[in-house]
């Protein structure tokens, strides 16, 4: 799994956990629908750290805690 992939499967899974809708969590983070539509959809290849921030904001995490999930312990190699 490539890291925008499991960025996306990691909101959705906070959003699954908060018992929140996408557009909730877009609302409480100050973010577009748009901006994190095309995360989880993957047409966003690089989110920024920024709007990742805005998001673990929202719901009272961390970045440490956002990324220390099992989706970003095995990562492809993404230097092509």
């Amino acid at each position: 799994m490539k890291i925008a992939q499991a960025t996306a499967l990691r909101i959705k899974k906070i959003c699954i956990n908060k018992n929140i809708t996408l557009n909730k969590l877009c609302t409480m983070a100050g973010i577009t629908q748009s901006t994190a539509s095309n995360i989880i959809h993957g047409n966003s290849k690089n989110p920024g750290i920024v709007t990742i921030k805005k998001l673990c904001d929202a719901v009272d995490i961390t970045i440490q805690e956002f990324f220390d999930d099992e989706l970003f312990y095995n990562l492809e190699q993404e230097i092509e």
